[in-house]
């Protein structure tokens, strides 16, 4: 078993416009990636969308974080039921790399270690362009690693919006102006 202890759950910025965040998944990294790239799993915590596995392949995720938890929570105004953009794979190393552009945001990269009988997931988000979104983005893949975190430990998550909106607030506080 692995030590949590210094695993910190909340993202850290590594450079003014990078994330990073964390988690310790149950293995085996052959289920953690399933979660990744397979529609069916990854609508489970983030966004549905097929994925052909080759570089430069285009990606279309489609979010409804209403449908992540039951129930979901109060979304909060100005956010939609459903909301999509297209991607594409900029690096693929199965079962331990995958790296996305983020239309519009940046790039995203999953890398999975593997440690024991677990796995190490390191989710780095760059070139995120204002603070705002900085807050946004750390809330967001705060939470919806937290539900794929619940989700393969067999766990029932938090109401997604509720615990996006605590996270929002809290990531307010931690992350410099």
């Amino acid at each position: 078993m692995i030590d949590l202890a210094g695993l910190d759950a909340y993202g850290v910025l590594t450079e003014p416009a990078t994330l990073k965040l964390e988690r310790l998944l149950p293995g085996p990294i052959e289920r953690v990636w399933a979660y990744l790239v397979d529609s069916g799993l990854r609508r489970q915590w983030l966004a549905s969308g097929e994925m052909a596995m080759e570089v430069g392949a285009p990606v279309e995720l489609v979010w409804r974080n209403d449908e992540l938890t039951d129930p979901p929570g109060s979304r909060p105004e100005g956010f939609s039921g459903e909301h999509r953009m297209i991607s594409r794979i900029t690096e693929l190393d199965p079962p331990r790399r995958l790296a996305i552009s983020w239309n519009g945001t940046g790039d995203v990269s999953f890398d999975l270690e593997p440690r024991g009988d677990e796995v190490l997931l390191t989710l780095v988000h760059r070139r995120i362009p204002e603070r705002p979104m900085r807050l946004m983005i750390g809330a967001g893949w705060h939470m919806h690693l937290d539900v794929l975190s619940a989700r393969i430990a067999g766990r029932e998550p938090e109401p997604f919006w509720d615990g996006w909106t605590r996270l929002r607030d809290e990531y307010d506080r931690r992350l410099p102006d």
